[in-house]
């Protein structure tokens, strides 16, 4: 564990660190921002991953600069006017390819169908040109140099007039709704769905390979959602198993709300037990035995060889398919994998008290220690893997559910196996109590450090080689994607 932790230590220091406590002292909100800057220098060193897509989060002003520019290349190669290139940008939808295909076979026709010519095109408006003493009829311009635009129906107007007659306010709308049409008509552009958030994310992932990858973009605002569906983020489950699974969770909800109950029995003592924490490693308050909470096994064989927590028993599957209880295993076969699904959902949720907590743990350890505020944030660090990895697993399971049972599938659910084990190990370290001997805090910290570390490292690990096998096409499933 040393080594891992020598090596990765400084790389575990730099991660994303998103508003924790708005609380805090000037001269720790000072250490905060000296370390985002640091580590804003050391992640653009760091090489993609296989599971990460390169996107670019944008703002109103980003926006219309993509604006200007498409305006501009399609103006200088049709040698039209600007007004006219945005004019038909937009009829295309923004999609230039298909815009200069259907210009070059016929560049009359795409110009009425777009239902404005300019002068240089349209016949009826060269007509109109020889016309004199023309006055626009909306800003009573007149001058003779004047740049109008004609409609089919051959009535003029001077194009910039909403710039010119309407308030900065009511102009900044007006520039607003041209940016919203922008991002809604193209096809590499996705708003935010963060509350009251105005970032795009443009990422250029088609949806034709939405069955090859998981495009998880993160906004501004800390945000990571899937750009394939707009959901949350559901890596490593690609965009059409999501949707199936959650159409099935749906269609089952009286299942689901009977296997999501909060309370369970002791295997030992039978007596009821309810789970007020992330951890899965219960302790039966009459009884004291120990258990896990999503297998109602021992949890003495949760760190070991036997752990097999995951995995659903495909044996008694088989030898059920010529018997009439077939319908029932597959019932079990369902409820095996949306139990671990539905509790690491829980188990995440609960986990978001842990940071009430952890903000007290981290004030007492600067009291009780030499640390600072910059050295106690690793157990806020600890508890955001924490989360993450709940989240990860939540959607491994849905994603284990659709797949057929290969060697590649063996080799998934003992990446997912590794991935649950350490994340509930860290799950409960954080759950401790704080004890406030300094050598004690020490040891704590060096324990959660090595094991957030070793925690990532699992999480990389099931999430690289998810994405690889899924551009490698290695993954089988028992349905039909399409």
């Amino acid at each position: 564990m040393s080594s891992v932790s020598e090596y990765d230590d400084d790389e575990y220091m730099y991660e994303d660190d998103s508003d924790f406590d708005n609380s805090m002292s000037d001269n720790n909100k000072k250490e905060s921002e000296d370390y985002e800057h640091e580590e804003g220098l050391f992640s653009e060193k760091r090489q993609r991953k296989t599971y990460e897509v390169d996107h670019q989060v944008l703002d109103s002003n980003n926006l219309k600069a993509k604006q200007d520019t498409e305006i501009s290349q399609v103006s200088m190669i049709l040698g039209l006017s600007p007004e006219d290139a945005a004019t038909l940008l937009r009829y295309f939808r923004w999609n230039k390819e298909k815009l200069f295909e259907q210009y070059m076979d016929s560049s009359e026709k795409v110009l009425q169908q777009a239902g404005v010519s300019s002068a240089t095109t349209n016949r009826c408006f060269k007509l109109a040109t020889e016309l004199n003493n023309f006055m626009c009829d909306i800003c009573c311009d007149d001058s003779p140099d004047i740049e109008t635009i004609c409609l089919s129906c051959e009535h003029r107007f001077y194009e910039k007039t909403v710039e010119l007659l309407v308030d900065d306010v009511t102009y900044s709308k007006y520039r607003e709704l041209l940016n919203r049409t922008f991002v809604d008509d193209n096809d590499f552009l996705r708003w935010c769905p963060a509350p009251d958030c105005e970032y795009a994310i443009e990422c250029n992932i088609p949806s034709t390979s939405l069955t090859s990858v998981v495009p998880s973009v993160e906004c501004k605002c800390s945000l990571r959602f899937c750009f394939g569906c707009g959901l949350d983020d559901h890596q490593p489950c690609i965009c059409v198993l999501v949707k199936k699974w959650l159409k099935k969770c749906k269609d089952d909800s009286e299942t689901a709300n009977w296997i999501s109950a909060h309370t369970k029995e002791c295997p030992k003592c039978h007596s009821t037990i309810e789970k007020n924490g992330g951890c899965n490693h219960m302790t039966c308050r009459k009884c004291r035995y120990e258990f896990c909470w999503v297998c109602m096994g021992p949890w003495s064989e949760h760190g070991t060889s036997w752990y097999n927590c995951n995995r659903f028993d495909e044996k008694s599957s088989a030898e059920a398919r010529d018997s009439q209880t077939q319908s029932r295993v597959s019932l079990e076969r369902y409820l095996h994998y949306y139990n671990r699904y539905a509790n690491h959902e829980h188990s995440a949720k609960l986990d978001q008290e842990l940071y009430q907590k952890t903000e007290k743990k981290m004030e007492e350890m600067q009291q009780t220690s030499d640390l600072s505020w910059i050295e106690v944030q690793f157990l806020k660090k600890a508890v955001d893997v924490t989360v993450q990895c709940r989240t990860t697993l939540k959607w491994t399971y849905a994603f284990a559910f659709y797949l057929a049972k290969t060697n590649e599938t063996e080799l998934f659910e003992d990446n997912q196996r590794d991935l649950e084990m350490a994340t509930e190990q860290l799950s409960e370290l954080l759950e401790k109590p704080l004890d406030p001997d300094p050598e004690k805090i020490a040891k704590l910290r060096q324990a959660v450090l090595d094991k957030t570390v070793y925690v990532k490292l699992r999480r990389e690990i099931l999430l690289e080689d998810t994405a690889k096998g899924l551009q490698e096409g290695r993954w089988s499933y028992f349905i039909d994607l399409k």
